[in-house]
């Protein structure tokens, strides 16, 4: 069940919302104040936050910030003020939505569906992506980028990166290395660990300055600090 904080000082409004949401089977938290607002984020994993601007203490703007700081969620901000600055001050400050009070309370739950949704499918993009530096590996067709130019890898070059990219401040062995890329028994052949290290330089090299792997004497290699 996702959960929403609602951050709101009208206690009609606020319980209006929060039951609204509730029946359209969100778990819905409510703060009071932009003071109280920052604490239960910051106590919280919320999926969505509905932030008024005329808080108590510390207003919406100043807290929209601090929000997003704490927790990259999106923010769909509920105020009377209706002027074209404001909305796009807010909008342009991280703000993902804006709606006028007085407001239809459906029109409300969809665009808090509409939200989860966008950033539940930004979140599944993301899951299905290494990075590191300018590497991009895409786990949906295998395919490796730096700097947005492809580079053109084997089934074990590919594992090879794989496995730095998941883990990029650990130095794994050639065993480790082995047995990841090719799901086999090492037998402590550096040969083939070392030729394919040294063709992803190379390959890596025809795209890019930067180093990406580095030796690390007496272990294996890792990604380059």
């Amino acid at each position: 069940m996702k959960k929403i904080l609602i951050i709101e000082d009208n206690t009609d409004i606020n319980n209006m919302t929060a039951e609204a949401l509730r029946l359209a089977g969100y778990a819905c938290t409510q703060a009071f104040s932009g003071t109280e607002g920052r604490l239960l984020m910051e106590q919280g994993d919320f999926s969505l936050v509905i932030l008024d601007l005329m808080l108590p203490g510390l207003h919406g703007e100043a807290l929209l910030p601090q929000l997003k700081s704490i927790r990259d969620v999106p923010v769909i901000v509920v105020s009377a003020k209706d002027s074209l600055d404001s909305k796009v001050s807010l909008l342009t400050g991280g703000a993902e939505d804006y709606l006028t009070k007085p407001f239809d309370i459906e029109e409300l739950v969809a665009r808090v569906g509409v939200q989860i949704r966008r950033f539940a499918r930004a979140d599944e993009a993301e899951a299905h992506r290494l990075t590191y530096k300018d590497m991009v590996l895409n786990r949906d067709d295998f395919s490796v980028t730096v700097g947005g130019r492809p580079v053109t890898v084997t089934k074990q070059e590919y594992k090879i990166l794989e496995l730095f990219l998941s883990s990029p401040k650990r130095a794994f062995s050639k065993q480790e290395i082995y047995d990841y890329a090719w799901d086999d028994i090492y037998l402590g052949e550096d040969k083939t660990i070392n030729v394919h290290i040294s063709n992803i330089r190379r390959k890596l090299k025809a795209v890019t300055e930067t180093e990406y792997i580095e030796t690390v004497w007496g272990i294996g290699f890792r990604l380059a600090r």
